[in-house]
């Protein structure tokens, strides 16, 4: 049977218990991890993983059931427990299907040439980021270097006639380097993604993560001082990571947000731009359909400057009158649909890296942040966090700095955005975010 023929039995499952409403989840998938330390294999994995969700819907209940046992009987039993499920769940007025299904074609999501790629292949790929990092005079260490790539699948069904499916692919290889000795060791990570391990440069991941690492070492900590900050993509693409979950319809709706009753006020400078998509063909969050069936769009966040509304699934969308946005997210078949960011986008400028830094003038350039979902109050959208990074002196690159801490409020910190940097990159390590440099134009440093 396909994962639709299994999630459409689900379905039947569900509904034949008694449910009067039912949705069927099914997926595989194939995974590899390939570690390398010292010029050798230190750890390979493979792993493989098959199973079914299913939601029952009984008069304004809800209630979930997930295995791994695809046979007849197995689905038969699953159905009846999540009927059994929302037969004892308290009822929720707004839980249930979308209104609307559909499918959004995403081209590129599984590449052919993932099975081109051998073992031996992707591990000489994973040695190959390490030899490019330790061949950086200065690099005391190569801490990791990791090659993973992934191939996997998932169909939908429901009781409302809509049933779809997808394939996706994605590899990734990432290095941690560290520069310096003792206490003045500092490090830098370089990353890169793709459909499949061509697309990957290894030399690139490498010498990224140590050019990060070199370009700290000696750092110390600097005077306090309130100046312009430029944030480089990583550091952009975590702070638009934690925006994102700030916008989610869900925490709106319990009053975790800064953002709640906010919709069309000015939140940030008008040339920042944040949006969410589905359908980019290169993100990783990006699928023709949701977790719920609904079709995959790009969902404007911040627009001009304004805050243009929030994500939703279609429990969150019932509760506001509104309609679903495609954000109900699936972490597996383990769980049910959530309402979540798919693939957040900060819409790039025309300033390049050296253009924000001679624009900052005398100020500082942060690379990493530390402790940001603990430092960040997600009501009052107050932060203070550390960082690491260089001063920035006449407009160009100055001493390493570290110890210090960056604080200011999110929206204050929007709306001080002074240019924005015209150099895109995903940056996985803070969700699925799509980020480039951000100037912004004074914040609080916190020094000796």
């Amino acid at each position: 049977m396909t994962l639709e023929d299994l999630a459409q039995a689900g379905v039947e499952a569900a509904l034949a218990a008694g449910a009067s409403d039912a949705e069927g989840w099914c997926e595989e998938s194939v995974s590899r991890e390939i570690r390398v330390y010292n010029g050798a294999v230190e750890s390979l994995s493979d792993a493989g993983g098959r199973g079914i969700g299913i939601r029952a819907f009984l008069e304004g209940r809800s209630g979930y059931a997930y295995g791994t046992d695809l046979g007849e009987q197995g689905i038969r039993a699953l159905g009846a427990a999540a009927h059994a499920s929302a037969a004892i769940s308290d009822p929720d007025e707004h839980a249930g299907l979308p209104a609307e299904f559909g499918v959004t074609p995403v081209p590129g999501l599984e590449s052919a040439e993932m099975a081109e790629w051998t073992t031996e292949r992707k591990i000489e790929l994973a040695l190959a980021v390490e030899r490019a990092a330790r061949s950086r005079e200065g690099i005391s260490q190569v801490e990791q270097a990791v090659f993973s790539d992934e191939e996997s699948s998932a169909a939908i069904a429901n009781s409302r006639g809509f049933s779809a499916a997808y394939s996706a692919s994605q590899a990734w290889a990432y290095a941690s380097a560290f520069a310096g000795e003792g206490d003045d060791l500092m490090t830098g990570i370089g990353i890169d993604l793709g459909r499949h391990p061509g697309e990957l440069d290894p030399d690139a991941i490498g010498a990224e993560a140590a050019d990060r690492a070199l370009a700290l070492k000696g750092a110390r900590q600097p005077e306090s001082r309130r100046c312009p900050v430029v944030l480089d993509a990583f550091v952009a693409a975590s702070f638009a990571g934690f925006i994102g979950s700030m916008l989610s319809a869900d925490a709106v709706q319990r009053g975790r947000s800064l953002f709640a009753g906010r919709e069309g006020e000015v939140v940030a400078e008008p040339s920042f731009v944040l949006v969410d998509d589905g359908r980019d063909p290169g993100g990783p969050g990006s699928a023709p359909f949701d977790g719920e069936g609904s079709a995959t769009r790009r969902t404007p966040l911040i627009d001009g400057g304004r805050l243009a509304g929030y994500l939703y699934d279609a429990r969150t969308a019932r509760k506001d009158g509104r309609s679903s946005t495609a954000n109900a997210g699936r972490r597996s078949y383990r769980t049910p649909p959530a309402v979540g960011t798919t693939n957040l986008l900060i819409e790039p400028g025309g300033a390049t890296l050296d253009e924000l830094l001679a624009q900052a003038g005398d100020g500082l350039y942060v690379t990493d942040v530390a402790g940001l979902h603990s430092g960040v109050n997600p009501v009052s959208g107050t932060f203070s966090v550390g960082a690491t990074g260089r001063l920035i002196a006449g407009g160009e690159l100055g001493r390493p700095v570290r110890e210090i801490t960056i604080a200011s409020d999110l929206v204050g910190m929007l709306r001080a955005v002074a240019a924005i940097g015209s150099e895109s990159r995903w940056v996985p390590l803070a969700g699925s975010v799509k980020a480039v440099p951000l100037l912004i134009g004074e914040m609080a440093v916190s020094g000796s």
